[in-house]
């Protein structure tokens, strides 16, 4: 069986709703990236495989490849699973590898909420089980996790700490492929007090809850994408694998409660293989929000050292699809910069109850 390798990584910078991007179309915010990751492998792309959950709808993979010059043989897929839908196209592209289907791939997600036609969400569930809103079902989190609003800030007041870290050390330049003139994050503009908008800051979305603006991501435009290709055809083009994908789990909870759902993706993971916390060096788990950030480490036992290590959503922002992506790319050039480690997981849990985790290898 063929293993799946990720060889190059690249994300665009992540914009605030009606920012940096607020005229770009989606195809003309993923475009970019598909030209600079496909540069020499043109002719051994076998598809380009990309989530979108804000539309406008259609083959946005197929459009944006042919934005990007790709060529016309590659056909290009759109997938939907909300927010993990960039996570699963990485995940659909390394099973397609192992099972013989081809040997690369373009994989990830993109979202222009800016200039999105849906003026409301999707469905995530019928009304005979609930369909709560994102921030109302992070509170829901909060109340049966028992995550008190203390520690939600504490986390969010850490994630603002480690991403001005890694943006002031320039951790975030190899990550970021400059588009229509923007190579630093939006936030990064200019630095919040964090201590006085946690403090500030009210619950906006249960009254006498604890989930906050501080404390909650933004909405944001954004793209985000990988090369996955079989370990054997990189090395045959002296390309230089980094992560090699072990196994994954997706699994469903209750709508209620999606943002605990990564916990039962990574526990189901690590039984498979025979692994527990102790043996996986790094995590990602999407920074939604604190309450469900919180939970999934107490609940799995996931020091903080371990965890989104460089920051995330919370601070940067949440691009939807694309955020998937970024937690792989994250991890793709943290990798390179340590020396020790041997196993990684990204996991997100998105609207409806679904949570979707993968792990993978680093290649020394």
């Amino acid at each position: 069986m063929s293993k799946a390798v990720i060889v190059r990584a690249k994300r665009s910078a992540i914009g605030k709703e009606n920012g940096y991007f607020k005229n770009v179309e989606v195809q003309h915010l993923l475009a970019p990236l598909l030209k600079h990751l496909s540069e020499g492998l043109e002719e051994h792309l076998n598809d380009v495989i990309i989530g979108n959950i804000v539309g406008p709808g259609g083959n946005i993979a197929r459009l944006s490849s042919l934005q990007a010059g790709l060529p016309i043989q590659v056909p290009g897929l759109t997938i939907d699973r909300q927010c993990s839908a960039g996570l699963e196209a990485i995940r659909l592209a390394c099973y397609l590898v192992e099972a013989g289907a081809g040997d690369c791939y373009i994989a990830g997600g993109v979202e222009s909420v800016s200039t999105s036609p849906f003026e409301k969400r999707a469905r995530f569930s019928p009304d005979e089980i609930g369909d709560p809103d994102m921030g109302v079902a992070a509170e829901h989190v909060a109340n049966k996790y028992q995550i008190t609003r203390e520690e939600q800030d504490a986390y969010a007041s850490l994630s603002f700490e480690r991403t001005w870290e890694a943006f002031e050390k320039g951790m975030y330049k190899p990550e970021i492929l400059p588009i229509e003139g923007h190579f630093i994050d939006e936030v990064f503009i200019r630095k919040r007090d964090m201590t006085r908008l946690l403090s500030r800051s009210a619950p906006i979305f249960v009254k006498n809850g604890t989930v906050t603006a501080a404390n909650s991501c933004s909405i944001n435009d954004g793209a985000c994408a990988v090369v996955v290709m079989s370990e054997d055809k990189a090395r045959s083009l002296t390309l230089q694998p980094i992560l090699r994908f072990v196994d994954s789990e997706v699994t469903g909870v209750h709508p209620f409660y999606p943002g605990i759902a990564p916990v039962f993706a990574i526990r189901s993971l690590l039984e498979k293989r025979n692994l527990d916390i102790r043996d996986v060096d790094l995590f990602e788990i999407n920074e939604a929000f604190a309450s469900k950030v919180v939970a999934c480490a107490k609940e799995l036992d996931i020091p903080y050292e371990k965890l989104n290590t460089r920051g995330g959503s919370i601070i940067i922002g949440h691009p939807y699809s694309a955020s998937g992506s970024i937690l792989i790319t994250r991890l793709f050039y943290e990798v390179q910069r340590r020396k020790d480690c041997r196993y990684v997981i990204a996991a997100i849990g998105s609207g409806g109850g679904i949570g979707l985790a993968m792990m993978f290898e680093v290649i020394s």
